[in-house]
């Protein structure tokens, strides 16, 4: 008999959870990343997915890859991610997904507790604006051990909400 049997979503028996942790898109609006976005949020008990930019609208290619979590994600969708990061600021700690002159590695960055974290990670071409990584509390990277010197926008939000749930465990 084989032990080793695959689970499924109904099998699997992951403890559920939310974590303080609110992920904000700047100018991300391919449709299958916002999908995926939403799928990894999902996947990671984060609170709410924020969604800005110009035209930013669900559309089929965004559900096909969403996987239906944007009905279970908490989600808004808005113009200017630095509008939102300032109110987000009030009462939340800000985290931009970067790689800067300045920006510590992930897995040696310390999150704090004391406050909710905002992660905001940037446009599939051009990052994380300039406006937004001089207003951030803390800017972090990925180290990279290649020749490229960036990933694609899901799979860096996919590495830096696993280091961030871990720490928060």
């Amino acid at each position: 008999m084989n032990t080793n049997m695959q689970l499924t979503h109904y099998t699997s028996n992951f403890n559920k959870r939310t974590f303080p942790i609110t992920v904000v898109g700047d100018n991300v609006t391919n449709a299958p990343n916002i999908g995926s976005l939403f799928r990894m949020c999902d996947a990671f008990g984060v609170e709410k997915l924020i969604l800005c930019g110009e035209g930013i609208t669900l559309g089929r290619k965004t559900a096909k890859t969403s996987r239906a979590t944007e009905k279970v994600v908490p989600y808004e969708i808005y113009e200017s991610a630095l509008d939102q990061i300032e109110n987000l600021k009030k009462d939340h700690f800000i985290i931009a997904l970067e790689i800067t002159s300045t920006s510590q590695p992930i897995h040696t960055f310390q999150l704090p507790t004391e406050k909710p974290i905002v992660l905001v990670v940037g446009d599939e071409n051009f990052g994380v604006s300039e406006a937004i990584l001089n207003f951030a509390d803390a800017i972090i990277h990925i180290d990279m051990f290649g020749q490229n010197s960036s990933m694609n926008v899901v799979q860096a939000t996919n590495i830096a909400l696993y280091e961030m749930t871990k720490q928060l465990l």
